[in-house]
């Protein structure tokens, strides 16, 4: 008997990348939206052309079906037939021929690895790979005799804990410098821990049901000099733990992060603010029993479940200002996200959203993507280009970048939108460019008012050759881009023709 696989997010790394590739999405014909295909998941309809069962499929079997109407593709070792889902596929039929007949999860992991798939194609699993024969005793595939961790990854972390009356504290030796708190994701459920710290581009991973119970908040400590991790738990009772608990699921583990799955925890809507006349600042609550920081320049997942279907979508957070009065002190068990949301009322996620009632939870994922705070090493000129919503990373990015690098000289925003109503956070802006000099701003309007006297149209040479103006001829430069992706696809393509190279640009695409 199979089992269908759980309704787990697939393993993921950062849909955030450096290049001018991305994903292309196509015109979908009438009644192929989102919610089309959901409805039609719903209806009953035989999508496997099996009538309900599930096989188990060998890889000559997976070969025959690589055909637009009888297309089966095998992603992390369950099959789907996809021809029904061909013309509600976003990025279109060719995409998905790319995987047909064989194994699409490299393929997958690529383009999609955000995508709850097992929620969007449940109805159409045709069943699991069927096991490879075992490879004789004492024979391993050459890929197991080494491994590739000893070569590739950072040194294998350790950890250790002990006691007093009231406290359990366990100790993290990641054996790194470039360890801080943001670099810690930590979550008590009922009776079960998980800390997962994450090393360059590996996760290593605590995972424990602990032996006794624990009260709900916790306490986490970095001691960056050294690389070690302090997670100082508050037993409910005084008594003396024999053991800390016993293992769950990848205890002990360092895998590369794209092969981690995303993990959960379900944040309290604490307020909704509108901003522009179509966007809003969301703000979330942490549950106590969870510690975690978003880096800057990275995102999070939000999962709804939607007329029954699990949906995700990616969004960044931001400060809940571009900047205070008072410096704020830097807080390590601040537990309030706030994310800039536009609501698009014919669309299927942000409605939900913005239905949500204070004081109802949404479900947010562990922290993406491949922003590294060290492209702002000895950074003298930072240029950020932004249309629409893509702002919400340069938030993060503008308030780090002003706050934390000496040898700064200047930053640009180019901010792209259609009117002047679609300008978020406009009298921050324009304040901070007067009281930070190293501060330039310029709004480009793509629909003004007759009144406009600011610059008018869409990302162009003309525009860049001019903004993109270093301080000094040898500065180092970092470009910054986000919006729409035929915005950032087009910005990729004028920045690589201005001979930028891709070291000194950053696209966040998701």
């Amino acid at each position: 008997m199979l089992n269908v696989p759980s309704q787990s997010f697939p393993g993921s790394s950062s849909q955030q990348r450096v290049s001018s590739g991305g994903r292309s999405k196509v015109p979908l014909k009438q009644g192929r939206s989102l919610m089309d295909w959901i409805r039609l998941t719903k209806s009953g309809k035989d999508l496997t052309g099996l009538k309900g069962r599930l096989i188990e499929v060998t890889e000559e079997e997976l070969k025959k079906h690589n055909k637009k109407d009888d297309c089966w593709i095998c992603i992390r070792g369950f099959v789907y037939n996809v021809s029904p889902y061909m013309e509600y596929h976003p990025g279109g039929e060719e995409e998905l021929m790319r995987g047909a007949g064989s194994d699409g999860t490299d393929l997958f992991d690529q383009v999609h690895r955000w995508v709850n798939y097992e929620s969007m194609l449940k109805e159409c699993l045709v069943g699991r790979m069927a096991v490879k024969p075992a490879f004789p005793k004492g024979m391993l595939p050459k890929s197991q005799v080494t491994d590739p961790l000893a070569k590739e990854g950072p040194s294998s972390p350790s950890y250790d804990w002990f006691q007093t009356d009231a406290l359990v504290t366990i100790v993290i030796y990641t054996k790194q410098k470039d360890i801080n708190l943001d670099s810690v994701i930590a979550d008590h459920r009922h009776d079960s821990f998980r800390a997962e710290t994450v090393i360059k581009d590996y996760s290593y991973l605590i995972h424990i049901a602990l032996s006794h119970e624990i009260q709900e908040d916790f306490s986490v400590r970095v001691v960056e000099n050294v690389g070690k991790i302090e997670i100082v738990l508050k037993k409910k009772e005084n008594t003396s733990w024999k053991c800390l608990g016993h293992p769950l699921e990848n205890h002990n583990s360092l895998i590369p992060k794209k092969d981690t799955g995303l993990y959960y925890r379900k944040c309290q809507l604490i307020s909704k603010e509108d901003v522009t006349h179509d966007t809003k600042l969301f703000c979330l609550l942490l549950p106590p029993s969870t510690h975690l920081q978003v880096p800057t320049g990275q995102h999070v997942y939000f999962k709804l479940t939607i007329t029954g279907t699990e949906i995700v979508k990616p969004y960044t957070p931001v400060s809940d200002s571009l900047f205070s009065e008072f410096k704020e002190p830097v807080l390590p068990n601040n537990k309030y996200i706030y994310f800039l949301i536009k609501i698009y009322p014919a669309g299927l996620f942000t409605p939900e959203l913005d239905h949500l009632q204070i004081g109802d939870y949404v479900s947010v994922s562990n922290p993406e993507g491949n922003f590294k705070i060290s492209q702002f090493q000895e950074l003298e000129d930072l240029f950020l280009l932004a249309a629409g919503t893509g702002f919400t990373p340069m938030v993060k990015v503008l308030s780090y970048a002003l706050t934390n690098i000496p040898s700064l000289r200047k930053v640009k925003l180019m901010f792209f939108n259609k009117t002047e109503d679609d300008i978020i956070w406009r009298s921050q802006l324009e304040k901070l460019a007067f009281k930070d000099k190293r501060f330039d701003l310029e709004f480009v309007l793509s629909a003004p008012t007759s009144e406009w006297n600011g610059k008018r149209g869409y990302i162009s040479p003309a525009l860049l050759s001019e903004f993109l103006k270093r301080s000094l001829d040898t500065s180092k430069v970092l470009i910054c881009i986000c919006g729409p992706m035929p915005f950032t696809e087009q910005g990729m393509k004028l920045l690589h023709d201005l001979n930028f190279s891709k070291d000194e640009i950053h696209s966040f695409t998701a």
